[in-house]
């Protein structure tokens, strides 16, 4: 029965249609590697920055933390006003399959941890989310992925049945908790591969 009840597919965002690293950024206010790599595990991490994904603000979190690291206050007032440069580029070939699924008729939404104000200045860079329905955005929401709640509110705002979703994530976290309610998933690697799933489900 797998896949035969499929009738929408659900995209995450970051590392499936788009490329994100906090090194992309800080790179170019960081000359020495080794300092580089300990700024992005010690000030600017990735587990410090989903507090944003959770709904944090900026102007709570960036100050406490230029308190904490005051020799990095103008990287991160850098974090706070140029997300965008995080974002080298798109996942090579996810947005071709989401403008082929939308030509055929998919309805095509968007489940992603991406904070509220970093939301705002990415969004309008990418045409592709314009072909989407619906995208729930965690910061914008208060619930981050893995949390149940976002997949409930999903399934509301989309208004599908758990089991005619078809998530798309890099997590297996994610995936796992989107399959405990009922939804399919699928934990992306590459194009080619997501590709092969979606033609095996009937979707393309």
């Amino acid at each position: 029965m797998e896949g035969t009840q499929v009738t929408a597919v659900v995209f995450d965002v970051g590392r499936v249609l788009v490329q994100w690293d906090l090194r992309c950024l800080f790179a170019k206010l960081i000359g020495d590697p080794e300092e580089l790599e300990w700024f992005v595990t010690h000030v600017v991490t990735e587990e410090w920055h989903h507090q944003h994904d959770e709904g944090r603000a900026l102007a709570d979190m960036v100050p406490e933390r230029i308190a904490e690291f005051p020799d990095y206050a103008e990287h991160l007032h850098a974090y706070a006003t140029r997300f965008n440069e995080t974002i080298p580029g798109n996942v090579p070939g996810t947005h071709d399959l989401a403008r082929r699924l939308h030509a055929r008729g998919v309805p095509v939404f968007g489940l992603t941890n991406f904070g509220h104000e970093f939301w705002a200045m990415f969004r309008p860079t990418q045409p592709v989310f314009d072909l989407f329905t619906d995208i729930v955005v965690s910061g914008t929401e208060k619930l981050a992925k893995p949390d149940p709640a976002i997949y409930a509110l999903a399934e509301t705002r989309f208004a599908l049945p758990p089991q005619q979703l078809f998530f798309i994530d890099d997590k297996p976290e994610n995936i796992a908790a989107a399959a405990a309610r009922g939804w399919q998933g699928h934990v992306f690697t590459d194009a080619m591969r997501l590709e092969t799933d979606l033609a095996r489900r009937g979707l393309l």
